[in-house]
């Protein structure tokens, strides 16, 4: 408990509520000895004089402590405990037992077994008894306080995804007018430098419209509970083969093989399922062997289901695959993992969101043996995930 007073000084500073801790006893002489001892300026005293008091107070307060006089009428500290200890807004607050009577094995046990922290006898020594109150006093003020940052982190992180989601946003126009721009100059000009010069405006204006909408995919797969699909009929095979089209042009010496089985078609979004395929197969044709070949196979022989496999013979280190779809991925050997030579290393975390929303699972499987395989399976009909988005 080092870092308690520190953590106690900034709970002061960002004034915390004061701590609240409960006196259970039917006598009031013993109420009032035991308030003027635990008094103090930080800390909130509730008393009770019987049990059924006790738990009107612990179902309006979160308290840090409570201390239970054993025996009382008509609901004893034993049954009280029992009674805190069954509700799961209480069973958590620390309990401590004050008994004047004669030191019993028996009741000891009784208590600790009713979910006791302590067990003090009466007269009650007050050097003691602020020690221990003041333990547990500082530990509530540690969970507050532990409480209150997580809720700044969360804050401060929502407002920064939104900013990320803005910024994507307003980048996008002057990106669009870049590249018209660039594309018309393209026309235009029949000068080699002029044709060099606006092939590479396209080229990086293309590369940064790609980050840009990972970053939105990102903000939106965080700020709203995952990435929003719009399914509709489509033949997987048909969003393949357009996607290996494109992938070939990119990769003229990689061959991509093709293999169907069964019935392709499902109740999907095509265009998110577009980005699923350029992912890993472009993963595939860039990390594999130069000059390897990229198996793509889908199978849809299975009434309820489609998968989709994107195989090459490149190997991913076994250190990284538990964490090969978190966004941001660090590390050392992380230059080699799909999709971050070129990018933010989003695309298999915006991959896995995809298919997530399209109520589907992802894998994958890289060793020596089977090569890598990453394999996507996903339901047939995908509609009823769109209306939760």
């Amino acid at each position: 408990m080092n870092n308690l007073p520190g953590l106690l000084n900034h709970a002061q500073d960002t004034k915390l509520p004061r701590v609240k801790f409960l006196l259970v006893d039917d006598l009031d002489e013993n109420l009032l000895a035991l308030s003027a001892l635990l008094q103090r300026d930080d800390v909130e005293l509730l008393q009770a004089r019987s049990g059924f008091e006790a738990l009107e107070h612990l179902l309006l307060h979160d308290v840090a402590l409570a201390f239970i006089d054993v025996q009382m009428p008509d609901m004893d500290g034993f049954e009280l405990a029992e009674l805190i200890r069954g509700s799961e807004r209480t069973r958590h607050v620390p309990l401590i037992f004050v008994t004047a009577g004669a030191r019993d094995e028996r009741r000891l046990f009784k208590g600790y077994e009713t979910g006791a922290v302590d067990f003090l006898y009466k007269p009650i020594e007050p050097h003691i008894l602020r020690n221990k109150a003041e333990v547990f006093f500082q530990l509530y003020r540690q969970k507050q306080q532990l409480a209150l940052e997580l809720r700044e982190r969360t804050e401060t992180l929502r407002l920064n995804e939104m900013f990320v989601a803005m910024l994507g946003h307003d980048l996008r126009n002057p990106l669009g007018v870049i590249l018209t721009g660039a594309a018309l100059i393209q026309r235009s000009q029949r000068d080699d430098l002029a044709q060099k010069a606006t092939g590479q405006i396209l080229s990086s204006g293309k590369r940064m419209s790609r980050l840009i909408d990972d970053m939105l995919d990102l903000a939106r797969a965080r700020l709203g509970g995952g990435i929003a699909v719009l399914p509709t009929e489509v033949r997987l095979d048909d969003v393949v083969q357009r996607v290996v089209g494109e992938c070939q042009t990119v990769f003229p010496q990689c061959l991509i093989d093709i293999d169907v089985a069964g019935d392709p078609a499902g109740n999907w979004d095509g265009e998110r399922l577009a980005q699923v395929a350029a992912n890993l197969i472009g993963n595939a044709a860039r990390h594999g062997e130069p000059g390897g070949q990229v198996r793509v196979c889908i199978d849809g022989t299975r009434p309820e289901q489609v998968n989709l496999s994107v195989a090459n013979a490149g190997i991913i280190p076994a250190q990284l695959l538990p964490n090969i779809f978190d966004p941001f991925r660090s590390g050392g050997d992380n230059k080699r993992l799909a999709g971050q030579v070129n990018g933010l290393g989003l695309g298999l975390y915006i991959v896995h969101q995809i298919v997530a929303a399209h109520r589907g699972k992802i894998s994958v499987q890289s060793s020596p043996e089977t090569n890598t395989v990453f394999t996507v399976c996903m339901p047939r009909d995908a509609s009823s995930r769109a209306g939760n988005d």
